[in-house]
């Protein structure tokens, strides 16, 4: 029988020196005393370049966010409609690459899950998100069919594909894309710039007229304003309310 000593904190050797406390207001870099703006932050320490920059990304949010207001009426035709179809039992899939696979898993998220109000739970599956699937259908069938296998495995027809991407171009997606239409799976797309090949193909897009970066923050803001419109309609039909003995 093997016996466990248990380790105490001062027998373990130092990973790092220790940290020798600063004078209040000196900076860590030139041991200088500088101004302190309302966060806390040393003035001075911050470099004139990285401070224009984000302003600069920031600034481009703006045109991100009117792409989105000029298709408002298409955002809550999308909620109705899904709400529309899973309040009959049938499902969403999502899917993206990259930072929009996040963006999809969160739409998944808060339809499962919740979105403000305590609601029943909804069918969503982002398809990136089973990573024994994903690594297997790479692995034997090629990256190409990651997202077109896993239509034909989980899609019914009258169900709703959404994909996310920046580009619009890439070809996993569009393979999905593919499937579907011959499964009777209607598809959605929610890009960067139009035209691109996505939106073409897909059966509606709403696309969003920014940087890639941008874009992509916009693309949260879509699905929120979608969940919006989603659970308002679920509310009009007074199907999704709470489970008895629910929190409020």
């Amino acid at each position: 029988m093997t016996t466990e000593w248990p380790l105490r904190e001062q027998e373990l050797p130092p990973v790092l020196p220790p940290l020798m406390p600063r004078p209040p207001g000196q900076t860590a870099d030139r041991g200088q005393t500088a101004d302190r703006g309302p966060a806390g932050a040393a003035e001075g320490s911050t470099s004139p370049d990285s401070v224009h920059v984000v302003q600069r990304h920031l600034d481009n949010v703006i045109p991100a966010l009117e792409s989105l207001r000029s298709q408002a009426h298409h955002l809550a035709a999308w909620g109705e409609e899904l709400a529309r179809r899973l309040l009959r039992g049938q499902r969403l899939l999502a899917a993206g690459n990259g930072g929009s696979a996040a963006e999809a898993q969160h739409l998944t998220a808060e339809l499962v899950g919740r979105f403000d109000g305590e609601r029943v739970p909804f069918s969503a599956i982002s398809l990136h998100a089973e990573t024994s699937a994903v690594t297997a259908i790479a692995n034997d069938y090629g990256f190409e069919e990651l997202f077109a296998r896993q239509v034909r495995a989980h899609g019914r027809s009258g169900d709703v594909l959404m994909l996310l991407s920046t580009s619009g171009k890439s070809p996993n997606l569009l393979r999905a894309v593919e499937t579907a239409a011959r499964l009777n799976i209607t598809t959605w797309a929610l890009t960067g710039p139009a035209p691109n090949p996505l939106a073409s193909c897909c059966d509606e897009a709403v696309t969003i007229q920014a940087l890639s970066a941008n874009a992509q923050e916009g693309h949260l803001i879509a699905l929120h304003a979608v969940c919006r419109a989603f659970d308002a309609e679920v509310g009009r039909r007074g199907q999704g309310g709470p489970f008895p003995g629910s929190r409020p």
